[in-house]
């Protein structure tokens, strides 16, 4: 672990190839956010700079005269390295840095030394470990150029080569051990979920630095850690609060997304945001006054169809509309996200709206299903509590009749294991 406090900041040049007649305010925007993320993990920038191109180079991702621009750049403006705002191959980077002669990077790279940065938990721990070791295996040989540049000539190769396999082992053993390592983590989550069973479950989900943690801390009025920074929730945090119904419910909140996010890190991030995708229904919370929020609601889109959420019901939840300028924006976001609330977590207007929303749509995503199993049957009756909500049981003469709460998502679920047995009522859930 280390504090970026302590050490003196890096400088750093940012660069992008950027797609003939892109929008030059998208580009200055992503930009931007890389300039976030590096300050997020340390660096100063000193400099930027762009290519447009079809595509990039594949020896050098600029062209031959804009690396030599670069290099000039690097001469008015010293600096310790170059990051790219898209990741870059194994022979880019050896190539780049053997023009530039300084350390060069790509945004997967910088967000891997953000998490490795504020990982705390075990597990967070672990996840982050994987994704760097998936990062860098197909980058070793980069890492043994030292060899060849300290010693040079004879008798360099053979050891620098037998060296890199070596650290290949090595890492894809320590892979292995990490993924075993996730799973026992994993099945331990898994008793810790079955002691909630039959509570209504939320997930705050969301670009990173949209307000999650502060919202999760003005609805179940509990300490909850904030900071503004990108990335600064990694592990999930799971609490309590009260439906305006008086019903007891669960509410996690985990890693913000964000745009090129690494797959390594959603991979190996994926028990982490089980509390996702095992919601009833999410809390997409957005930051209205960003002025790139749809985009931001679309990175998010895409990353929850990427972990298969993309069905679980959800609420656009519009925060900080205390810091709205534009006087028609909360109407035109209204009329465009038909399903949304608009609130400010950090002073706690329109909670109750946001709750009253919460219970209507977890009422709203089911249906009620009244059903009857023979006493014979008393194994099914405790796969039931195992796989659905049981609202209500009543022990009969003949039969054990069980009010139960069946998600949309699990309707089929439900029809083939248990639709022998007969149904003595069935109506949505917010008519109950």
């Amino acid at each position: 672990m280390h504090d970026v406090g302590l050490r003196p900041r890096e400088r750093a040049i940012i660069a992008a190839v950027v797609k003939k007649g892109a929008d030059p305010e998208v580009v200055r925007e992503h930009l931007d956010e890389l300039v976030l993320l590096l300050d997020t993990a340390g660096a100063i920038v000193v400099g930027r700079i762009t290519q447009e191109r079809e595509r990039p180079d594949i020896s050098t991702a600029f062209g031959k005269g804009k690396v030599q621009e670069l290099k000039e750049l690097l001469e008015l403006h010293p600096a310790d390295m170059v990051v790219f705002d898209d990741e870059l191959s194994p022979a880019q980077v050896r190539n780049l840095e053997k023009e530039l002669s300084v350390k060069v990077l790509d945004r997967s790279g910088v967000i891997l030394d953000i998490f490795a940065a504020h990982a705390r938990s075990v597990e967070a721990r672990t996840q982050v470990e994987l994704a760097q070791l998936e990062y860098l295996l197909p980058r070793l040989t980069r890492m043994w150029t030292h060899l060849s540049k300290q010693f040079g000539g004879i008798g360099t190769k053979g050891p620098g080569e037998t060296q890199i396999e070596t650290d290949r082992r090595m890492y894809r053993t320590r892979m292995q051990r990490l993924r075993e390592k996730l799973r026992d983590i994993d099945a331990q989550r898994l008793v810790q979920r079955k002691g909630r069973e039959g509570l209504p479950r939320y997930a705050l989900v969301g670009y990173t630095n949209a307000g999650k943690s502060s919202l999760m801390r003005q609805l179940t009025q509990a300490d909850v850690f904030i900071e503004n920074r990108l990335f600064a929730t990694l592990d999930t945090t799971v609490r309590s609060l009260e439906l305006p119904s008086g019903q007891r419910a669960l509410i996690s909140d985990t890693v913000g997304f964000i745009r090129k996010l690494p797959p390594q890190l959603v991979a190996s991030f994926r028990s982490t945001l089980s509390e996702t995708l095992e919601a009833d229904v999410l809390l997409h919370v957005v930051d209205i006054a960003n002025p790139h929020f749809r985009d931001h609601i679309r990175v998010v889109e895409e990353t929850l169809e990427a972990l298969g959420a993309q069905e679980t019901p959800q609420i656009i939840v519009f925060n900080k509309i205390d810091l709205v300028t534009d006087p028609f924006l909360i109407n035109d976001a209204e009329a465009e996200y038909p399903n949304c609330v608009f609130v400010s977590a950090e002073r706690g207007l329109n909670m109750m709206r946001l709750l009253q929303r919460m219970q209507e749509t977890y009422d709203e995503s089911a249906i009620l299903r009244v059903l009857e199993i023979p006493y014979e049957d008393m194994r099914i009756v405790n796969k039931m509590y195992e796989d659905l909500e049981v609202l209500n049981r009543h022990d009969g003469d003949h039969a054990i009749r069980l009010s139960v709460r069946v998600p949309s998502d699990k309707l089929p679920l439900f029809n083939s294991r248990y639709g022998q047995y007969t149904v003595i009522a069935e109506h949505p859930l917010s008519q109950s």
